[in-house]
């Protein structure tokens, strides 16, 4: 963790620097990295006690934990665990304890805090750097394998620098997670196809309906069913969604499309890593580790695809995008800085989400949207409509409901 937070630093140093080829000072984004930081760490004092006590987390949490990132509600049973280590911890607090008390809340709020922040602008560096990229050259099915190649090639070095304790794994545990594999590079595929063809903003409210595609898939394949609230909470999600469509400015079906694969995609993922949890994934398979092997599967997966589509458009494009004033430099700078953006943003909240309350994740992955959102006008000069607007604040709100539903109201089965 330590060493992916040192080259997440590094990697906002020199985006700072390339900032201004996207229109964007480096204040405006600390500016909105403090902001976040700000309202991330006010939403989870008081988590710290449970910390020292949780059990350890083996192969079947590591897996769940991992594989659901994107969408909302991967910690369920986790603030279990933390009420039963706080039962466990009354009566028997010493004076010395008690008083060490409030030191260690503000040392684990302090850490959340820095994790949300890296994790925020991670988020927002991927997201303009992939942006701006597909913008110069528009070949989403060869960036997106470089994007995964990027952090192939940085998971596989930590491994034979024994930063990290390599997988060791069998043709057993390459069959468990190669349907993951596939299922991750689906959803990266489809989400950077739809942002080829649409604003960061629109695609982030389309992609705000994932809840929805997880409820029904948990219904169908698992026999999981929510309480009425939970399924009560989707209805603004879908509506917003469909609002916000309807009168977006640049709206095209390929940027919906895509959008809405990489829900579908990203929900299958979820539902098959909770159908298949009890099935040996290898040793150190943390959580870290599971995503690089995810990461290098995805690679050797998309690359013949990638270069099938778009192998004969990558001379035309690049000859037009040099003619258009960008340089050899600045085209690989930009795939290059989108990759590792990709990649750290994505292991950073592996951790980041593990250390930290339910309630405060649905909160914390609401927030990124409205961020991304922010990004999308602030960078990139996405025009939203009235209408549009509410439909966003609409489809935003119906996922926080969701997501805070999930947690108050128990399963039916």
């Amino acid at each position: 963790m330590r060493l992916s937070c040192t080259l997440a630093v590094g990697a906002l140093a020199v985006a700072a620097k390339q900032t201004c080829a996207f229109h964007v000072s480096a204040p405006a984004i600390a500016a909105t990295s403090k902001t976040t930081f700000t309202s991330s760490t006010s939403a989870i004092s008081g988590r710290h006690a449970a910390t020292a006590v949780a059990p350890a987390r083996g192969s079947r949490n590591v897996l769940q934990a991992s594989l659901n990132v994107p969408g909302s509600g991967w910690v369920r049973g986790r603030a279990e665990r933390v009420k039963s280590a706080l039962v466990l911890n009354s009566g028997d607090a010493t004076a010395s304890a008690a008083g060490a008390a409030p030191a260690k809340e503000k040392t684990s709020t302090l850490k959340v805090g820095f994790y949300l922040f890296v994790w925020y602008s991670l988020t927002i560096g991927y997201n303009i750097y992939n942006k701006a990229t597909l913008n110069r050259m528009n070949i989403p099915w060869i960036l997106s394998t470089v994007q995964l190649a990027v952090g192939a090639v940085y998971v596989s070095l930590i491994w034979a620098l024994g930063v990290r304790k390599a997988p060791k794994l069998s043709g057993d545990n390459l069959k468990a997670v190669l349907p993951l594999a596939a299922l991750h590079t689906t959803s990266h595929i489809a989400a950077v196809v739809g942002l080829s063809a649409g604003a960061i903003g629109f695609v982030q409210i389309v992609k705000a309906g994932e809840p929805l595609f997880t409820a029904l898939f948990s219904a169908l394949f698992l026999g999981q069913i929510f309480a009425l609230p939970v399924y009560a909470a989707l209805l603004p999600v879908v509506g917003g969604v469909a609002i916000a469509s309807l009168k977006e400015l640049s709206f095209t079906w390929l940027a919906f499309g895509g959008a809405m694969t990489s829900n579908v995609a990203a929900a299958s993922r979820g539902v098959l890593a909770k159908a298949s949890m009890d099935k040996p994934k290898g040793e150190n398979m943390d959580a870290g580790n599971l995503y690089g092997v995810m990461t290098i599967l995805a690679t050797i997966m998309l690359a013949p695809f990638a270069w099938l589509v778009e192998g004969k458009q990558v001379q035309g494009l690049y000859d037009a995008a040099v003619a258009a004033g960008h340089t050899k430099k600045t085209l690989a700078k930009g795939a290059l800085l989108s990759g590792i953006f990709f990649y750290l943003y994505n292991e950073v909240a592996f951790y980041c989400l593990d250390a930290i309350h339910p309630v405060t994740h649905a909160v914390a992955n609401t927030v990124k949207r409205v961020f991304l959102i922010a990004v999308s006008i602030l960078v990139f000069g996405h025009k939203l409509t009235p209408l549009g607007s509410i439909g966003s604040a609409v489809a935003i709100a119906g996922v926080l409901l969701y997501s805070l539903a999930k947690q108050k109201f128990p399963d039916k089965k």
